[in-house]
């Protein structure tokens, strides 16, 4: 009777009023159902990301964003302390432990859950290792430079070849020639800079050639800039190719270069990154050639022909308008589903003792150990450069691209005991009085093989490999 009325005729008719109010708490009804749904789909999503059914790289995919691939990857299986889960394993080696990472972007991610300390592997220290170190013998590397061979030039001390780098909270995989070389598979590995890079190149085809037969190995040249390491049944090859400068200059003859007189034209390119342009991994670096002094030749034009125009123009100005040249450059024909960029950080140099606390007016001649970390000061002129390639770097990633830095920056700078110094091959004949003092000859530049450039490529593998 509350949801009826009697009409006048006698007939019953239905409450209007009940029934818009029935309607009315139906309605209501569904949307509370439906927001319950939604509600409850969300924290399903929640959940699910916090505790995934299988960790790794699945879940490292949700955070980090499918779709590209943050500044020091995801080397999902490079093992940290023993205390510490699976998945934050992972994302302590990503985030950096004790000190945000030079060229990071992963700054805002917070650890998992129970995650007390977080991994940068290049934050650390030095560990002697006489078991593992070092990775080859210096006498059985065929491809070894006069520049690298300082057991073969006269060092006696060979300690500097047995420090392994740990970084902080994890381990870096053990190197595996097999293995890279299985990633190399019908692939152009090629290291594009200055003798520091063809030093890295050295080190990395020492630590792979022992696992190839001899007859299944070769080695090419392309004169005069490029020369090649070809292991035939991968159908890979590692390859160097000099440019000390990434763009054009007087000096892009290895073998015939003045570095006191260096015109560099920062606009061009193209003549080296022809050869570039279909590697599937390339590692540039340009740093030494660059700090000479603090002003450079620029040429606008062409080096050929009577007429060598060029202007005087600040280092970094110069640098900076350069590695803009090579990141358009990159942009423009990189493809990077195909090709891996990476960038080395700057290689330290050990030229005054005064820096780590030594005697003055010495330099790495004689030295024999490590500096302890915190004891050596960062000179003014690579601040400036590391911060004129964080923002070429960062160019790139605000244009899509990522190319992954190899800060190799402050474990080198560590190792005032690994350099080449005095005992190397000598391109020319030395004075009475450099033989006299040997400080003032001193290669405090380059690096003695075995040594600190195998580090360096133990970074380079695990990116990789991992990737």
């Amino acid at each position: 009777m509350h949801d009826e009325r009697i009409k006048s005729n006698g007939t019953r008719e239905p409450n209007q009023m009940a029934h818009k109010a029935q309607t009315a708490a139906t309605r209501w009804g569904l949307r509370s159902i439906f927001s319950s749904l939604v509600a409850l789909l969300i924290a399903t999503i929640i959940l699910a990301a916090i505790y995934p059914a299988h960790y790794g790289e699945k879940q490292l995919s949700f955070l980090l964003g499918r779709d590209r691939e943050p500044l020091f990857s995801n080397l999902t299986d490079i093992a940290p302390s023993p205390a510490t889960s699976s998945f934050e394993k992972q994302l302590s080696f990503l985030l950096g432990r004790d000190r945000e990472p030079l060229f990071s972007n992963l700054t805002d991610i917070a650890p998992s859950p129970g995650t007390s300390s977080l991994c940068d592997v290049f934050s650390g220290s030095w560990v002697f290792d006489n078991v593992s170190r070092p990775l080859y013998k210096e006498g059985q590397c065929k491809y070894m430079l006069g520049q690298q061979a300082c057991g073969k030039f006269g060092r006696k001390d060979l300690k500097y070849q047995q420090w392994r780098w740990q970084p902080h909270g994890c381990d870096l995989p053990r190197f595996n020639a097999t293995a890279l070389l299985e990633r190399l598979r019908n692939k152009r590995l090629m290291f594009v800079g200055d003798s520091l890079n063809r030093g890295q190149w050295v080190s990395l085809v020492c630590m792979v050639e022992s696992s190839i037969p001899k007859k299944r190995r070769s080695f090419s040249s392309r004169r005069p800039a490029s020369i090649g390491f070809n292991a035939l049944d991968y159908n890979a090859t590692i390859e160097f190719y000099w440019a000390p400068l990434l763009v054009e200059s007087n000096c892009d003859d290895p073998m015939n270069h003045h570095l006191d007189n260096r015109i560099v034209r920062v606009g061009a390119i193209g003549k080296h990154a022809r050869h570039w342009s279909d590697v599937d991994i390339l590692i540039f670096n340009s740093y030494l050639w660059w700090r000479e002094s603090p002003e450079i030749k620029v040429s606008w034009e062409s080096f050929v022909g009577p007429d060598k125009n060029y202007e005087m123009m600040k280092m970094l100005r110069a640098y900076k308008i350069a590695l803009n040249t090579w990141s358009d450059w990159i942009q423009v024909h990189v493809n990077s589903s195909k090709t891996q960029v990476f960038f080395n950080g700057m290689s330290a140099t050990h030229e005054r003792a005064e820096d780590w606390g030594g005697i003055a007016d010495h330099n790495c001649f004689e030295e024999t150990e490590p500096i302890t970390e915190g004891g050596y000061r960062v000179r003014r002129s690579t601040r400036g450069m590391m911060h004129t390639l964080r923002k070429a770097v960062n160019k790139l990633q605000k244009r899509g691209l990522d190319v992954h830095v190899l800060d190799i920056t402050k474990l080198s700078e560590y190792r005032k005991d690994a350099h080449s110094s005095i005992y190397k091959e000598q391109t020319k004949n030395l004075t009475q009085h450099q033989m006299a003092n040997p400080v003032t000859y001193a290669d405090c530049f380059h690096w003695c093989l075995p040594g600190l450039p195998d580090v360096w490529n133990e970074l380079l593998y695990a990116y990789i490999l991992h990737n």
